[in-house]
């Protein structure tokens, strides 16, 4: 714990028998009170492992049922565990957990509710490995985001998080899609909620055992980020009232 504040990690999983070890083996226990691992129906021996590592709450999706649907019932458990801070962590070991007394400390003393690990910040994405058309993705998404929202970040597309208790609460982030655009619908919300976000500079690897989308799955998401951009547009300027907003 931090000022009294129960802080646990969720662990979205789909086949990272290869690098949970090595994820769960950094993350800081001396202040993270609790850890949740959900399988996202892994044809490995994710869910096998994290046993024998002596995570205790486990959960197995019977279907796989997307990155976002992941994320809900990671997130359903954590406050189900009276959790005050949560940090979702990939345990495909892209993003390391080194990273987690700092998130945590901001949102512990009341600085900011949510913080975000920046890839773009300074030379992590490229010196990691991002393939330069992700990189090159990334940096024009952002910047219609920006635009479009009216927001400052360096970018919405990291998959290392931290909320508070209370923004989980307060967002129904249940309602968003289960696919890999969850995220930035949630990014979304936070804004239009009245939320302020940091971001810290994050280091990250690209390696075969790291998860990623193919061009396909990835021309889908920057197509769905450029509709949640507008209908935050549209909602914000009460234009048209979109579902993700109400």
């Amino acid at each position: 714990m931090i000022n009294q504040k129960k802080i646990i990690v969720v662990l979205p999983a789909y086949n990272a028998s290869n690098t949970l070890l090595a994820t769960y083996n950094e993350i800081p226990f001396d202040i993270v009170d609790d850890v949740i691992l959900v399988d996202d129906n892994s044809t490995d021996n994710t869910l096998e492992l994290a046993k024998e590592l002596g995570i205790k709450n486990t959960i197995k999706h019977e279907n796989n049922l997307g990155y976002g649907g992941n994320q809900k019932s990671c997130y359903n458990k954590a406050l189900d565990l009276d959790a005050d801070i949560v940090i979702m962590l990939h345990p495909d070991y892209q993003y390391t957990p080194k990273l987690i007394h700092s998130m945590s400390y901001l949102i512990a003393n009341d600085v900011y509710p949510v913080v975000i690990g920046s890839r773009i910040l300074g030379k992590g994405a490229l010196k990691g490995g991002m393939p330069m058309y992700k990189y090159i993705s990334n940096r024009f998404l952002t910047l219609f985001q920006n635009i479009v929202m009216n927001q400052k970040l360096s970018e919405y597309h990291t998959g290392y998080r931290a909320y508070s208790r209370e923004v989980l609460t307060k967002i129904k982030y249940n309602q968003n899609s289960d696919d890999f655009i969850f995220d930035n619908q949630f990014l979304a919300q936070i804004f239009y909620n009245g939320f302020e976000i940091a971001e810290i500079t994050c280091p990250t690897k690209y390696f075969d055992d790291a998860s990623s989308i193919n061009f396909s799955r990835s021309v889908k998401y920057g197509l769905g980020v450029m509709k949640t951009s507008v209908l935050y547009f549209l909602s914000k300027n009460k234009i048209y009232k979109s579902k993700l907003f109400k």
